[in-house]
């Protein structure tokens, strides 16, 4: 290997710039740097602890639970570097905190979308496993999920996600000056049929990669359009982050809840109070 090339184990992580200690067990991932401003005042407290590129990383409190936060960018190019690398610090646990397009009918704006699967409609996942393996949420992220929704009293619900490496071509919407890729007028109606929840841009990478590597992962996103109803509204990113927050910290007591019974996973049957 030469000499001057990157090293992706060396301590200092090349793309996201984090060391072990700098983040928790438990990172949320949103998308938009700027998130972070919207994510951190609802915990006890946070300190910025990089920021390179898209990558902009926090690390605090939620009700005494060390949590993390680490922005991704667009895609699921960037969303798998940030798996990869925060990982090597020393999470394993992530829920990406976004923001998507509802394809049911009875979706409005602000509800959440909870993810129990992913349509694999990015290419990032190829690279990592053959293309008929599953991308399935941790059950244990779903469940802490809805029981966080729940708790906070949010509208929710909870479903298969379609993730495409395109926002405009590959989620039917019209390109530059009109284009229309082939099959776009019937993508969201095929979707739709299949009781596809929404459609976003990252979670069928993470949840992936996150089970190649053994890892939880899950997502939780505001419903900023309906394509079925033509609604558009920018709400729900606090909800979303609220949710997610509260969700890392009931992993947390599940997690506790597991050591104390000598199990690997989490039921129903361990309860969460």
């Amino acid at each position: 290997m030469p000499g001057d090339s990157e090293d992706p184990n060396d301590e200092v992580q090349y793309h996201v710039e984090l060391s072990e200690g700098d983040v928790a067990s438990s990172v949320l991932l949103p998308g938009n740097p700027e998130r972070l401003d919207k994510i951190t005042p609802l915990w006890d407290d946070h300190e910025e602890v990089a920021y390179h590129r898209e990558y902009r990383t926090a690390t605090g409190t939620y009700d005494g639970t060390p949590i993390s936060v680490t922005s991704t960018g667009i895609g699921s190019p960037s969303a798998a570097i940030a798996v990869e690398e925060l990982a090597r610090v020393g999470a394993d646990t992530f829920v990406r905190v976004g923001s998507c397009g509802a394809l049911q009918a009875e979706m409005e704006p602000g509800d959440l979308v909870i993810t129990r699967g992913a349509v694999r409609q990015e290419g990032t996942s190829d690279e990592y496993v053959r293309e008929d393996y599953p991308a399935v949420a941790s059950h244990e992220v779903v469940a802490a999920l809805v029981a966080a929704a729940e708790r906070l009293g949010h509208d929710y619900h909870v479903g298969l996600t379609m993730s495409s490496d395109s926002f405009y071509a590959g989620q039917g919407r019209p390109g530059f000056d009109g284009f229309e890729a082939a099959g776009s007028d019937d993508l969201v109606q095929e979707l739709k049929d299949a009781n596809v929840a929404n459609v976003e841009m990252e979670a069928a990478a993470i949840c992936t990669i996150a089970n190649v590597y053994g890892l939880r992962a899950g997502a939780v996103c505001s419903v900023f359009a309906n394509r079925e109803t033509g609604e558009f509204l920018t709400e729900g990113e606090t909800t979303a982050a609220e949710t997610a927050s509260l969700a890392v910290d009931l992993l947390a007591k599940m997690d506790e809840k597991k050591a104390e019974a000598g199990v690997d996973e989490w039921h129903a049957g361990l309860s969460l109070d």
